[in-house]
């Protein structure tokens, strides 16, 4: 699915500035595989951070992260360490405070974040292009599945919060996620090549 342009650069022209990526979707959807397999083309261009997350979830998780505990999360917060961060599903997820270093070098930031921080991501840190994965709920309940991690009924309940959640604005780009990960990445790193 070719994805619609935001008409954003990947660097600002007046200000030398890099792009803030925010890559948001559904459980179930592939946002961090994604980002992963755009991880891995990018490996050698430092112009791309791929900054890791702080989650208060243990290290058995397939994405690679910092693990923290509540209070260590906590006093991560007081001191200011994260540039965003949430909870959701019982987890509190951040973001590093070094992304602003990188956006004011020029870089280009890709994070996996919640759609709850876009709004205050965006006011923050601009440009910013919004990456709104998508697939159909029989495709999120398969992989979901296959994540071993909930319940047949968890999973209806997180599919049925999902229903009418969307992100909309000039920065949105959309990629339905149903295809192959070749195919979908190529579209995000197309993307992300701006």
């Amino acid at each position: 699915m070719a994805p619609r342009s935001p008409g954003r650069l990947r660097c600002h022209p007046n200000t030398g500035r890099g792009t803030l990526i925010l890559v948001v979707g559904p459980s179930g959807v592939g946002k961090d595989t994604l980002i992963d397999h755009c991880r891995r083309h990018l490996t050698k261009d430092s112009s791309f951070v791929f900054p890791r997350r702080s989650i208060t979830r243990d290290d058995t998780a397939a994405e690679d992260h910092d693990v923290l505990s509540e209070e260590a999360f906590d006093a991560q917060v007081e001191g200011g360490a994260f540039a965003l961060h949430w909870g959701a599903h019982g987890l509190r997820y951040g973001i590093p405070a070094g992304i602003a270093a990188d956006l004011a070098a020029g870089r280009t930031v890709v994070v996996n974040v919640s759609r709850t921080v876009v709004d205050d991501a965006r006011k923050r840190f601009q440009p910013t292009i919004v990456v709104s994965l998508v697939a159909p709920a029989a495709v999120l309940a398969e992989r979901l599945r296959k994540r071993g991690r909930e319940t047949e009924a968890d999973i209806a309940r997180r599919l049925s919060r999902e229903v009418g959640r969307i992100v909309d604005g000039e920065d949105v780009m959309s990629i339905d996620t149903s295809g192959s990960i070749e195919d979908t990445g190529a579209t995000l790193l197309s993307i992300l090549r701006g």
